[in-house]
């Protein structure tokens, strides 16, 4: 099966499915809000007293879209918006009726919901359905922002900088924003008209309205904006924001203490109207949260989420096709040492990102272009070989120590190429290009992937597509292709619903350089069925019930390898409480051919799992989450059965301060895997194994430019083997004939491994966009055979070793090319997200009725 058969079957069902069907998703008139230019700019401070705001057209008659549908506000809660424009922002004033004892406002980090009502702004420019930018504004007065379209949801990492404020008052509160023209995407526009949406938020009971009526049965919630129309001669602005910083840093780790301040500068650059450069400059990446270890038993390699800003900020186009993980730039050295018995290296954790830039952006009609490239530097390892001196009696009287560096990393560019052509409001089709270059006799890399998501006009139906194809030159020259594809198809609308999928990879399909493959060789089959509620039902909001069965083989040679069927249910009750259950069988034989890591199969037979949670309503001041499970093998000669255990409470103590604490037990009794090579061979074992993970974070936010947050880890795991250990037959299966046990082999496989984290930071926002953050932070860890040792036994070895303190101070200031000269002059505007009680009417203009 090749590319051009893949694509030309599934593109011949889509377009049946298109063409047999009528585009009825959308049967109401849209709704339009016309817009008028302001003749003074209104004061962003929450009080409706300004001309611009007179005779403004408004906005009401917000209709429910969850938990209920159709559903509008009584007159004591009804919303009413007014919109205007200058020559530098969109102007949004919104009055949201309510009772002010019940408004819900707690203060959060930005981009953090918690447990507030929020109102929110959806500007679309291109009016196409697919590429919204939405700014949301707390009953608290802190700030969040995302970009969305199908592909990726909602995507938060996506900052601008923009104004806001609130006002409490007797009958509600009042948000007033101001949105420049930097933060959209747009060409030169005489007359356009924009795609328009409200949301409000009741966070007490869950509920959100829209000014634009939604249907979430079926089709994406952009195909439901209304319109703005009034817009004339907008001209978009330099887009050139500038975000010098500095971080002085003091790390001390075992007696070493080192002291080093850096200088940097992230770069925002608007090439054209729709196309915007990213840029960062001598990076600076040391306060990015802590990676949450734990202890690897796999074959595959462990793998950390991305925390830092820039790789994660409007990665949207570059994320298609799967090819990129952001964690493969500035990770751990790709180079191996050969190394002698008397030798020894040091090798950095990480390699040095010297620089990083994206560019990317989309057309009015649809096409989006993403170019992306990072570089890092040479990185060395730094080996000491020990050489003893023996005298004339062969008597050892002195060891000479000589050190010497290797390349583990050498020079290295990353490049992405994607592009991406949305049509019809719902579908779109894309090529990505990763590539990998690394100087000298080190491995290159280059992968190619299709990508489509198709979906007919009215939304029913979907098609999801891609085949990808990789190539790594080897240190020998030698160039190895792979080839990757993926089919999936279903059904989007209704309460029932069901897909089907197909993924297939081959033996040399190898994409690690820059994205994430954790096997190949693998051509498996899945269906999945689910039935789900769109309005509230007796004593629930929602449920959803789903099952699934996946069928699995290898691709080369093409045998079975295993399947599973399980299930799930999930339900909301109308006191916000949420339950489910969930069950996982994997019947007769399975075949796992990565366990042994030599290739051959380990088999095991019928393992159970079920499990269930509950989680508690947030919005009350103590809520907590908990949840557990059970497995079980049926299986001759096995005993193996596990469980585990997760509860998690939380006290909101006051609008300010919320804390949690979470606690998680994994035990396993009985199972089987590798346990270490001897003799040129796998040899594996059963054990017992238990985790225990700890973790704390409490925040206090003074208000929306002012917090301080605690991040507290400890995680301990420890594997203690049957002292009799087996080797692998041809066959799959077990025995201990040889007779390894943990007594002889060179290695104890048994382990005792534990870590140990604490992050403590404050953060304050002293201008727009501008941040001074504080960060102390330390760190343990600890790795040994005792893993009979108690849980408080292994704590104080852990307390034994030695531990690294690090404190970093960074300084941020945003910059706007178009308002550099305005930097030093005093300003009348408050800062971004300012909230304040306002209760008396007087001098208050109020929207009509």
């Amino acid at each position: 099966m090749n590319i051009r058969s893949i694509f030309s079957f599934f593109i011949l069902c889509y377009c049946n499915i298109t063409y047999t069907q009528e585009n009825t998703v959308l049967t109401k008139d849209k709704k339009s809000l016309h817009i008028t230019r302001a003749t003074s700019k209104p004061k962003i401070d929450g009080v409706l007293d300004d001309s611009a705001w007179a005779n403004a057209e408004v906005a009401t008659n917000f209709i429910q879209f969850r938990p209920d549908i159709g559903n509008t506000l009584p007159k004591e809660q009804r919303t009413e918006v007014k919109m205007t424009f200058d020559d530098d922002a969109i102007y949004v004033a919104a009055y949201l009726y309510d009772d002010t004892s019940k408004i819900m406002k707690q203060l959060t980090s930005r981009d953090n919901f918690g447990q507030s009502d929020f109102f929110t702004v959806v500007l679309n420019p291109n009016n196409d359905a697919q590429n919204d930018t939405q700014f949301f504004v707390f009953s608290s007065g802190q700030q969040a922002d995302a970009i969305a379209n199908p592909s990726i949801g909602e995507d938060f990492s996506w900052n601008a900088v923009w104004q806001s404020a609130v006002q409490i008052v007797d009958d509600g509160w009042i948000v007033e924003m101001e949105i420049p023209y930097r933060t959209l995407r747009f060409p030169d526009q005489e007359e356009p008209t924009w795609g328009l949406q409200f949301h409000r938020h009741f966070r007490r009971e869950r509920s959100q309205y829209t000014w634009n009526q939604l249907d979430p049965t079926q089709g994406n919630i952009g195909l439901y904006h209304g319109e703005l129309k009034g817009l004339k001669n907008l001209k978009p602005p330099v887009r050139l924001n500038l975000y010098p910083f500095s971080t002085g840093i003091l790390d001390s780790f075992d007696g070493d203490t080192e002291a080093d301040i850096t200088f940097g500068m992230d770069v925002k650059y608007g090439i054209t109207d729709n196309f915007t450069l990213d840029a960062t400059l001598v990076p600076d990446f040391s306060q990015a949260g802590f990676d949450r270890v734990v202890l690897n038993l796999g074959p595959f390699e462990q793998t950390f989420s991305e925390q830092r800003q820039f790789f994660t900020e409007g990665v949207d186009l570059f994320s298609k096709g799967d090819l990129f993980f952001s964690r493969r730039v500035g990770n751990a050295p790709s180079g191996q040492l050969n190394l002698e018995d008397n030798e020894e290296a040091d090798i950095p954790n990480e390699v040095k990102v010297l620089n990083a830039l994206k560019v990317s952006g989309r057309t009015k009609s649809g096409l989006g272009v993403g170019v992306f490239n990072a570089i890092t530097e040479k990185t060395y390892a730094t080996i000491t070989t020990r050489e003893e001196i023996f005298n004339e009696n062969n008597e050892v009287v002195d060891t000479m120590v000589t050190k010497r560096r290797e390349v583990v990393e050498p020079f290295t560019n990353y490049n992405i190429l994607v592009v991406d052509q949305q049509f019809n409001g719902n579908s779109s089709i894309s090529l990505i290009n990763t590539n990998v270059m690394r100087e000298g006799e080190f491995r290159d890399g280059n992968a190619t992937a299709l990508v489509a998501s198709l979906q007919n006009k009215r939304n029913t139906y979907v098609i999801n597509a891609e085949a990808k194809m990789s190539n790594v030159n080897y240190q020998n020259s030698q160039t190895e292709t792979g080839f990757s594809s993926f089919f999936y198809i279903g059904k989007t609308h209704g309460n029932l619903r069901y897909s089907f999928d197909h993924r297939f990879a081959d033996t040399k399909y190898e994409i690690n350089d820059l994205g994430l493959n954790f096997r190949n060789n693998f051509n498996n089959f899945g269906a999945d069925i689910w039935y789900q509620i769109f309005e509230p039902k007796g004593n629930l909001n929602s449920y959803r019930i789903n099952a699934w069965v996946n069928y699995r083989n290898l691709a080369n040679p093409g045998v079975f390898t295993g399947m599973n069927i399980g299930g799930r249910y999930f339900a909301q009750t109308k006191n916000l409480n949420a339950y489910g259950f969930n069950f996982n069988i994997e019947p007769g034989k399975q075949y796992d051919y990565f366990e042994s890591r030599d290739g051959r199969p380990f088999i095991y037979e019928n393992i159970v799992s079920i499990g269930s949670f509950y989680s508690s309503n947030y919005n009350k001041v103590f809520a907590f989450d908990i949840d557990g499970g059970l497995f079980k093998i049926f299986e001759d000669g096995r005993d193996l059965f596990g469980y585990n255990f997760f509860l998690s409470p939380r006290v909101r103590a006051s609008d300010k301060l919320l804390m949690i604490y979470s606690f998680s037990l994994d035990m396993s009794n009985g199972s089987r895997g590798y346990a270490t090579f001897e003799d040129d061979q796998p040899i594996l074992g059963e054990r017992n194994r238990k985790r225990i993970t700890n973790t704390i974070s409490a925040n206090y936010t003074f208000d929306p430019f002012n917090s301080v947050a605690l991040t507290f880890r400890h995680y301990w795991d420890t594997v203690n083997y049957d002292n009799e250990l087996f080797t692998l037959l041809d066959n799959g299966r077990l025995t201990t004939e040889q007779g390894y046990t943990v007594d002889n082999v060179s290695n104890s496989p048994n382990i005792n491994f534990s870590t140990w984290n604490i992050d403590l930071s404050y953060s304050w926002q002293f201008a727009p966009g501008s941040f001074l953050t504080a960060l102390y932070r330390n760190q343990l860890f600890n790795f040994d055979n005792m893993s009979e040792d108690s849980y408080s036994e292994s704590l104080d070895t852990l307390f034994e070793q030695p531990i690294q303190h690090t404190i970093s101070v960074r300084l941020q200031y945003f910059l706007d090319f178009n308002g550099i000269k305005s930097i030093f002059k005093k300003r009348d505007n408050p800062q971004i997200g300012q909230a304040n009680t306002y209760v008396s009417p007087r001098n208050r203009f109020r929207f009509n009725s």
